[in-house]
């Protein structure tokens, strides 16, 4: 089965940094993309930001705006969400989902990022 575990969410003055990561088991993500996506409290979820199986960054959203970074590291089956110059706007669960038949139904908890004096 696959599970996703997350961490590096929490409280975050505007202006700060959070660094999100996604470790999953029961998958080997090796060979597929994965996407970050985000959910604000009462919205769907919206695509954040993708990388390949090789660590290129294929998309960002618009709103991203150059503060934020995507990455994977294979070795250790996770993927990195690195958020600079948080917005309150960009309050919401972030997900990882692997681009894969075998896993993108699966989302786990997310992580929830609050941005916020």
């Amino acid at each position: 089965h696959v599970e996703l575990v997350y961490s590096g969410g929490g409280l975050v003055q505007p202006g700060g940094s959070a660094s999100l990561s996604c470790t999953v088991s029961g998958f080997d993500i090796r060979k597929y993309a994965v996407n970050w996506y985000r959910r604000a409290p009462g919205a769907d979820r919206e695509l954040v930001a993708a990388v390949n199986s090789w660590n290129e960054p294929t998309h960002y959203a618009d709103f991203v705006s150059g503060r934020f970074t995507i990455s994977r590291d294979n070795a250790k089956n996770t993927v990195y969400l690195q958020m600079n110059s948080l917005k309150p706007e960009d309050t919401a669960t972030y997900y990882c989902n692997i681009q894969s038949v075998g896993a993108i139904n699966y989302w786990g908890n997310g992580t929830l990022v609050t941005v916020s004096s």
